[in-house]
């Protein structure tokens, strides 16, 4: 569970990056970066609470 929730954070940390190289190559708009900022966010914070829960 915790190996889950820390892959889940890296994920987390690693969309905003190829979301960054998307958008600098003119291949993502606006608003799907956006969203792909919120998913990183989602993603992190599932990955916390459940490296949170393995730790009990």
């Amino acid at each position: 569970m915790r190996a889950i929730g820390r892959l889940g954070q890296l994920v987390g940390l690693g969309i905003p990056v190829f979301a960054v190289i998307l958008q600098l190559g003119g291949r993502l708009l606006p608003s799907q970066m956006l969203v792909m900022l919120v998913a990183a966010v989602c993603c992190f914070w599932i990955g916390r609470i459940l490296e949170g829960y393995a730790s009990r």
